[in-house]
């Protein structure tokens, strides 16, 4: 893992970002962003907004995730990369603690590296999807 743990070539950046989140590794997470990252839940998500910081993105979205959902991942399975620009295919599978019902929810993720480290995301997903696992 040598290489790529320090590679500053973005799809590894955000590889390691995956990762890290699939790891509950929160510190490995945060080591991927940069200090004034801007994190974006789409609207109609549970945790919709704007983040920042990478203290601010780990406790206002995963820890929250954590705390709402058994086994929350992302499943990255398709990059494309344009220069600073990744964009990811994945899927977001859990279990809502409240309601039992599970997700399995295709998504779209973009991400802006600079510099190694990731200044931008925002998030792409059927938040119907995942409200109706939310509501019993």
């Amino acid at each position: 893992m040598g290489e790529f743990a320090t590679s500053t070539a973005p799809a590894d950046v955000v590889r390691r970002q995956y990762l890290a989140s699939a790891a509950g590794d929160l510190e490995a997470l945060r080591a991927t962003l940069a200090p004034d990252v801007e994190w974006t839940e789409m609207a109609g998500f549970p945790l919709a907004g704007t983040y920042r910081t990478p203290t601010g993105v780990t406790s206002s979205v995963m820890e929250k995730l954590g705390q709402a959902w058994d086994g929350w991942a992302a499943h990255d399975d398709t990059y494309v990369v344009d220069g600073e620009n990744v964009v990811v295919l994945a899927r977001y599978t859990a279990v809502n603690k409240a309601t039992g019902k599970s997700i399995d929810v295709r998504v779209a993720h973009h991400f802006v590296v600079r510099s190694g480290l990731i200044v931008r995301f925002e998030q792409f997903v059927d938040t119907a999807l995942v409200r109706d696992a939310m509501t019993a």
